[in-house]
């Protein structure tokens, strides 16, 4: 576009005729607006007493009114307050430029280090998902730098995952570890009602310089009203979306879907929807559906979808967890049992799966991988008779395995947050345990 034409645009843009409405009641989360004609998904700006503006957007119409969610706080607006609509929709921006930034929930630079560059793009909010048809298939492994994942559930290029636990079991610190141990190009990390004391810490401490240098973060602390939340987890989305254009494998880690799911609860109450299951109105779950088909692959590059689900208290089965699992292509479930025993990460290796494992990985590889996870098994079923002493040495082959090398086996699971192995040497030392079981082996 040149710079003749964005002109003309701004002359075009300034000679329309002002939009312009009043608010006629502020409740609860949201202001209804009369007196203008908008659709869902518009920009209105609210003139507040003390002089300040709100920008907020249209999230559901009623005849002659427009129910707004604002982007800011809602302290000081008034009945009678002069609403300006903009004729906007939220843009977000993409490019190389993002690299290392940290952006808040509608994309805008807070980390202190000025505006985006000039060669940053600004793309709809809104995109489609890519064409069905024009998908390409997941046929690749993507390192995560994680023993446990790399081996047991293995992640496909494009694939999308949940990891699955209750609150302090070590959601973050894993996606930490994931960030700097990926083999992917990029990275985009969005922070989803995070606690504001834990940005920072995450930020410097658990992603680091190397970690952030690749990376693009969109942050929406809890504090932040619904709507910024809830676009939040769009905007990380379309920031991914861009890089994948250009033929990126990028990872999008947002933690946590179910704290995207709680904004659109508040947003779909204030605008009158009834509520369903556990109070989520119907919104919520096709909000959900929208976001999760926009990471897969496309005609080119990918994006592998990471989405931590914070299931309440631990209730793996609870209404957002039950949809996710349904929605995604596989499942990492993290047990507090195993956090409390200082076991990290707290991957529970046989309740976790991935469903194109088959696609990623070879037949021998599998075949390693489905006999530590029988010796587990078998590990799991004797552990009542192993706790009071009742089990007998040699009642059960995949049992005596499991004792013999129980040390080793925690070892090759368990893992520091500093020591990031390659797919390679995780495969390597998968097939070095495996051959200490003896007889078992593939």
């Amino acid at each position: 576009m040149t710079a003749r034409t964005v002109s003309w645009e701004r002359v075009l843009q300034a000679a329309r005729p002002e939009r312009s409405g009043t608010v006629k009641s502020v409740l609860g989360l949201g202001a209804e607006v009369v007196g203008i004609d908008a659709a869902v998904g518009d920009r209105v700006r609210i003139d507040v007493a003390d002089g300040r503006r709100v920008d907020a957007e249209v999230v559901a119409v009623d005849g002659g009114s427009a129910r707004c969610m604002p982007l800011g706080p809602l302290d000081g607006i008034t009945a009678r307050a002069r609403v300006l609509h903009t004729g906007e929709r939220l843009r977000v921006p993409t490019g190389r430029s993002l690299l290392g930034r940290v952006l808040d929930g509608l994309g805008r630079p807070i980390d202190g280090k000025g505006p985006l560059g000039r060669d940053t793009a600004f793309a709809p909010l809104d995109h489609e998902a890519p064409s069905i048809l024009n998908r390409q298939r997941i046929d690749r492994q993507l390192g995560l730098g994680v023993r446990v994942l790399d081996t047991l559930t293995p992640v496909g290029t494009g694939q999308r995952l949940g990891l699955f636990a209750g609150s302090g079991v070590g959601k973050s610190s894993l996606m930490s570890m994931i960030a700097r141990g990926s083999t992917a190009d990029v990275t985009v990390i969005a922070l989803v009602g995070e606690r504001g004391r834990e940005v920072r810490e995450f930020l410097e401490d658990d992603l680091g310089p190397e970690g952030l240098a690749r990376s693009v973060v969109v942050v929406a602390t809890s504090d932040q009203p619904a709507m910024v939340r809830m676009r939040s987890a769009f905007v990380a989305t379309r920031i991914a979306e861009g890089f994948r254009a250009e033929g990126n494998d990028v990872v999008l880690m947002m933690d946590s879907l179910t704290r995207v799911a709680m904004a659109q609860r508040e947003i779909g109450l204030s605008a009158g929807e009834p509520p369903a299951t556990r109070g989520y109105p119907p919104s919520t779950f096709s909000v959900l559906a929208r976001l999760l088909e926009r990471a897969g692959t496309g005609p080119v590059g990918s994006v592998t979808g990471l989405y931590t689900v914070l299931v309440d208290g631990d209730d793996h089965n609870e209404p957002i967890a039950d949809a996710a699992r349904g929605i995604l292509d596989g499942h990492v479930v993290l047990d507090r049992a195993l956090a409390v025993r200082g076991h990290f990460p707290a991957v529970d290796a046989l309740g976790s799966i991935s469903r194109v494992v088959s696609k990623i990985t070879t037949s021998e590889q599998r075949a390693h991988a489905v006999a530590l996870r029988s010796v587990l098994a078998a590990r799991r079923s004797a552990n009542d008779l192993i706790d009071i002493g009742a089990y007998r040495p040699g009642a059960n082959p995949l049992v005596d395995a499991a004792l013999a090398n129980e040390q080793a086996i925690a070892a090759f699971l368990t893992q520091r947050m500093d020591d990031l192995t390659t797919t390679e040497d995780s495969w390597r030392l998968l097939a070095a345990l495996t051959t200490e079981f003896g007889g078992l082996t593939p």
